[in-house]
């Protein structure tokens, strides 16, 4: 793993209060997503670490912030760090180490600011967010909140010289789809306690679900949980099988990143398969020898391209 100081050296960092933001933000990932930093860190080349990691501080920030408090409070707050955001990036100075790595970043990476911006606008999905009626609610939440906050780190990553744009944002599409479908039924027995899931009601219904039988689920609703697990996990597989073009797109030294990222949803959906109706009791665990395999596999294979 190259040293921190390295990656600022190599993504073009020199200034010192910028080298001092960037640390904080890198501190503050390693904290909250200590298994995403290691990975960032341990696959990709050294001179994105600081950038990949100044976007998804911003991205878990913007959450902090949507996640918390009432709904009227959540849209102020995100109103307000909206504003402050987009001033950041109009040049204003700024004191929040947050937004001062983010508007670094975004005037290295020219594409970064789209995404940042249909962010923000997507977390009103997020502050508004009560569960999904119908599959077009999940597809609308995946397209307006999903897919941009996914490009806040994907549209860093290299590209090969033939991939266009356009292929690279469906195919980054196609696999949040599938890690969204992941995440909704690996969550399910939290969510459910909160009130509300990420299945569809109409899905529910279908099987004569609901939130409330998850909380106390008979036998009976454990065998049609059964089916209706099943049944999503087959959702998920086009997707996650159509994002595997990504391997292709992504340049050498950023393919083992992308690679690691798709066998781990592979994994995972393996895991939520095998578990099935008990899901409703907690999320499924993938084998941690697997995991471990896929991680030394792309190191090695870093490793070769650097």
């Amino acid at each position: 793993m190259p040293t921190w100081t390295r990656a600022l050296r190599e993504a073009g960092v020199t200034d010192p209060e910028l080298r001092a933001a960037y640390g904080q933000q890198r501190r503050f990932v390693r904290r909250f997503r200590t298994a995403e930093y290691l990975t960032v860190r341990l696959l990709l080349p050294a001179r994105l670490h600081p950038p990949v990691v100044a976007a998804v501080a911003f991205m878990h920030e913007t959450d902090e912030r949507v996640d918390t408090g009432t709904r009227e409070a959540r849209g102020a707050a995100l109103e307000a760090w909206a504003t402050a955001t987009r001033a950041a990036l109009d040049g204003a100075t700024v004191t929040d180490a947050t937004l001062r790595a983010l508007a670094d970043t975004a005037g290295r990476y020219p594409q970064l600011p789209q995404y940042v911006e249909a962010f923000l606008r997507g977390s009103r999905y997020e502050v508004d967010y009560t569960g999904f009626d119908t599959e077009d609610g999940l597809q609308s939440y995946l397209d307006g909140y999903s897919l941009p906050a996914f490009m806040l780190l994907t549209c860093l990553l290299d590209r090969v010289e033939s991939a266009e744009d356009e292929e690279f944002v469906r195919r980054c599409r196609d696999l949040i789809e599938a890690m969204q479908r992941i995440d909704f039924l690996d969550d399910l027995a939290e969510d459910a306690a909160h009130g509300q899931v990420g299945i569809p009601g109409k899905d529910l219904e279908r099987h004569g679900l609901s939130v409330e039988t998850l909380r106390s689920p008979t036998e009976s609703v454990r065998a049609r949980l059964g089916q209706l697990v099943a049944e999503q996990v087959e959702l998920t597989r086009p997707p996650l099988s159509a994002s595997k073009r990504l391997t292709d797109l992504a340049s050498p030294g950023t393919r083992p990143f992308v690679t690691a990222l798709l066998e781990v949803q592979e994994l995972r959906l393996r895991a939520i398969g095998r578990k099935g109706s008990d899901l409703v009791d907690g999320a499924a665990r993938p084998s941690v020898p697997a995991m471990l395999g896929v991680l030394a596999r792309q190191y090695r294979a870093a490793r070769r391209t650097r």
